[in-house]
């Protein structure tokens, strides 16, 4: 998770759609990170739908981001 240390990187980790699902429209997510010991590729494929699938909700969360340097 090193990632989140760089300029314009939100990684986020998933192991289940539903967080894909989260770090996407609460986070704006723009790298998945996925525990390959831990998931089947059938449960990674459906966590990199969900992922590409969800938009930025924006709103409340956008003050979060916005604290993030760039």
């Amino acid at each position: 998770m090193t990632l989140n240390k760089h300029q314009s990187i939100r990684a986020g980790l998933c192991w289940i759609p539903e967080i894909a699902h989260l770090i996407r429209q609460h986070n704006n997510a723009n790298v998945l990170v996925m525990p390959g010991r831990f998931i089947d590729e059938e449960m990674a494929r459906k966590i990199m739908d969900e992922f590409f699938q969800t938009e930025f909700e924006g709103g409340r969360h956008q003050k979060r981001i916005d604290k993030i340097p760039v």
